[in-house]
């Protein structure tokens, strides 16, 4: 009888059950292991992300201390051609590689005061070859970018953005050298270098935004938000105001070679730019003020606020400097890559604020919840029994 139980057991459908709990188990452990190694990929494609946007980034900021060298230095025509330089891929170190009548050469294309410099050549094509590089950079940047083309698109969007703004950029610069340096083209140069770098950390930021921390976010004054943005658009505003000065600096300086009168003879639109300098100190630090005040040293929002008043703090300083020592070439382009970096810092402040509050208050976009609720659902075991 035992025996034929036992029997029956095995074909009865008792005998099964551990075979299927067996099932169940080996389908859980799968699961588990399937999931947690999508993360780790998930966590190794964010990280290159940043790592590879946060390096774009720095490659930026190189190119617009070089460009404003180029321009402080009068190297915008160092290369009176473009793509090539001279007519030549590396460009000539002296003027005897160049032809005997290459003056009445470009004379005749439209540069009629073409004079070869050999370091104002290779300060410009330093610049180009910055620029290439950063092309590159932003190529692979847009490339790592796929990986958030489903769940995060707007990260996607903006590194594509960014890289179709660069090659605009390219055809911007060889538009600049065709217009032989008008003041207008510089401008609009510059002024697309700081979208492209907006759009590189905006990106860069939306990528970790379900990580960013909030610690002390709810401390700061509800007004924060709205003196952040009033902060930025400040600070725009004054690079602009910037730029006119240099016009002005650079038409001044064709007819006059003495440093030491051109500040007495800039326009209105100088008053204006060093007066407003104050006024942007001011709103600054009261916005730092507020983060070391409320935000812990463990949130990296405190370390990018104390470096937004360092460096507001230190482009007034070479403001001043410029105005009372006849305006040195030498930190004309220092003073433009530092207003430059000011206005990345306070993007960066802004979306730790925005995106920590965000996740503090759970007022939250669909695609913005769409990733923290896949970022934290719990492991489960899909199996039946």
């Amino acid at each position: 009888m035992i025996g034929a139980l036992f029997r029956s057991g095995i074909t009865g459908g008792i005998m099964p059950l551990p075979k299927r709990v067996m099932q169940y188990k080996l389908s859980a452990f799968l699961n588990i292991n399937l999931q947690t190694m999508n993360t780790a990929m998930t966590d190794v494609r964010t990280r290159r992300f940043r790592h590879l946007g946060m390096l774009t980034v720095a490659a930026v900021y190189c190119l617009i201390l070089i460009a404003g060298a180029v321009r402080a230095t009068g190297s915008g025509m160092g290369c009176p051609d473009w793509p090539t330089c001279f007519g030549q891929w590396i460009p000539p170190t002296d003027v005897s590689q160049l032809p005997a009548n290459y003056q009445q050469i470009y004379a005749e294309r439209g540069y009629a005061d073409t004079e070869f410099n050999a370091t104002k050549t290779w300060i410009e094509y330093t610049n180009r070859l910055t620029g290439v590089v950063i092309g590159i950079l932003i190529f692979l940047t847009m490339l790592a970018s796929r990986h958030f083309r489903k769940d995060n698109k707007l990260v996607t969007r903006l590194s594509v953005a960014a890289f179709f703004a660069v090659v605009f950029q390219g055809w911007l610069g060889s538009r600049v050298v065709a217009s032989n340096l008008h003041p207008v083209m510089i401008t609009l140069h510059m002024l697309l270098a700081q979208a492209i770098v907006a759009m590189l950390i905006c990106a860069v930021m939306r990528s970790q935004h379900a990580v960013v921390s909030r610690e002390g976010l709810a401390e700061l004054p509800p007004v924060f938000k709205k003196v952040m943005i009033a902060a930025m658009c400040m600070t725009l505003l004054q690079m602009i105001m910037g730029t006119q000065v240099r016009e002005a600096i650079d038409i001044i300086a064709r007819s006059e070679a003495t440093r030491s009168i051109w500040i007495e003879q800039l326009p209105l639109i100088f008053i204006l730019h060093r007066s407003f300098s104050w006024v942007l100190l001011a709103t600054n630090f009261w916005l730092v003020y507020q983060i070391v005040k409320h935000i812990p040293a463990s949130n990296p929002m405190r370390k990018l606020g104390i470096a937004q008043g360092v460096l507001i703090l230190s482009t007034v300083v070479i403001g001043v400097i410029m105005n009372h020592m006849d305006i040195p070439a030498f930190v004309q382009p220092l003073h433009l890559c530092l207003a430059s970096l000011i206005f990345g810092v306070q993007i960066a402040v802004f979306l730790f604020y925005k995106y920590g509050t965000q996740i503090h208050s759970g007022d939250d976009s669909k695609e913005h919840r769409e990733v923290h609720s896949k970022a934290d659902r719990p492991v489960a075991a899909t199996g039946s029994v």
